[in-house]
């Protein structure tokens, strides 16, 4: 590692040593919006790379994270968005309840039980991840494998993505297959089969004999070199969306020539933009787009997603850090290498402010600074080609 990645790495630590707390960890450090709380997504992330570090004191702030959302799950199986620890006030979601923090939540305490060795601390969640596990099946509603996810369902919150999202149903996969790390349990394996096939060949036009979820809809997509946000009752919506790509990669869903094609078209994505870096979600959706009042319409309070912003083709550390991962887990750890080095450049910017996302148009930092997770993807990525691991990326 180089004097300019030891010095983002330390960074990015120190970052996330100040937004310990004794529940977990802070969204942001800057008592800005609902940041000094302790959210699911968030705070996992921040865990995740915490326990790829192996600093003893950000270790039991995992702990103490995932201790403090299984204390605050709903008996229904929710697991919060955010709990304020002051108040007692506990969030299950803003306009839309959400979905995504239910495996984050799975996912997190696996990977602790695993990384920290700690298996105790799998087996005293247990019943927490199986009430998860049933209320994600019950939330495909019709028993289709897939799950619903209502808009602003889940980290895009003010994106108008809907339905059946594909990266709400690959965290789902990792979930499964980050209890099946513990558990001999046959009925979640074959779910978590019959799910990877769904994605297979819903997400992708293929030449397939297999039964489609919705045939018109499929009949009509196109054939492109990524996979598809989301389907739904309409048809497909058909964005490229950064995250979830990137857990295509990582969790190696596809064949061979899906992973060339897609990462053949994420380097030619990320290299025309100016930051040299993936947007949440692309194209951007402009004022004469038909989805722009679904955009503008779909916020509590101040409107963020402005063309090249926000999850409207602005530019994340956190996702590229994915990204960053998605690539290691395909044997590219030379590209890796470069998108580490463009998360540290975006991470410095500002005095190491460590924005939330960036304009990818004028490169301009946006939302929060001092963002958690923003110093999370370099402190992940710096670990994975470091040689580390998580469980679960592994097709069972």
């Amino acid at each position: 590692m180089d004097y300019i990645q030891k010095q983002a790495y330390q960074n990015a630590k120190n970052l996330i040593q100040k937004a310990q707390t004794s529940n977990g960890f802070l969204a942001g450090i800057d008592d800005v919006a609902n940041y000094k709380r302790i959210w699911t997504r968030d705070g996992v992330i921040c865990g995740l790379a915490a326990l790829l570090d192996g600093d003893e004191g950000l270790v039991n702030t995992m702990k103490a994270t995932l201790e403090t959302l299984a204390k605050h799950q709903h008996e229904m199986g929710n697991i919060p968005s955010n709990v304020d620890c002051e108040t007692g006030e506990v969030s299950f979601g803003g306009l839309a309840g959400r979905v995504d923090t239910l495996a984050w939540f799975v996912i997190g305490i696996c990977q602790y039980a695993h990384l920290s060795n700690d298996i105790t601390f799998f087996k005293q969640h247990k019943s927490a991840i199986y009430k998860c596990l049933k209320l994600m099946q019950a939330w495909e509603f019709n028993h289709g494998d897939l799950m619903y996810v209502p808009r602003s369902g889940n980290w895009a919150d003010e994106y108008p993505t809907q339905g059946f999202i594909l990266y709400d149903q690959l965290l789902r996969v990792w979930a499964i297959r980050c209890v099946l790390h513990f558990e001999d349990d046959q009925a979640l394996k074959d779910k978590h089969d019959t799910i990877l096939n769904k994605i297979n060949i819903n997400y992708k036009k293929r030449q397939t004999s297999e039964k489609v979820y919705h045939p018109k809809a499929y009949k009509q997509l196109e054939q492109l070199d990524y996979w598809v946000a989301t389907l739904e009752p309409g048809g497909y919506q058909t964005q490229f969306d950064a995250f979830a790509n990137s857990l295509i990669l990582m969790l190696d869903i596809g064949d061979n020539n899906d992973h060339k094609l897609l990462l053949e078209y994420c380097n030619a994505l990320k290299n025309k933009l100016a930051l040299k870096s993936l947007p949440a979600f692309w194209p951007v959706i402009q004022e004469s787009d038909k989805d722009w009042d679904l955009l503008t319409n779909n916020c509590k309070y101040a409107f963020r997603n402005y063309p090249y912003q926000f999850h409207n083709g602005g530019t994340w550390p956190m996702v590229n850090g994915f990204y960053g991962i998605g690539l290691c887990q395909q044997n590219q750890n030379e590209e890796a290498n470069k998108v580490l080095e463009q998360i540290s450049t975006l991470n410095a910017k500002a005095n190491w402010g460590f924005y939330e996302n960036f304009d990818s148009k004028t490169k301009e930092p946006n939302g929060v600074k001092y963002c958690t997770w923003s110093a999370a993807a370099t402190i992940m990525l710096t670990q994975f080609l470091n040689g580390k691991q998580w469980i679960g990326l592994k097709n069972l």
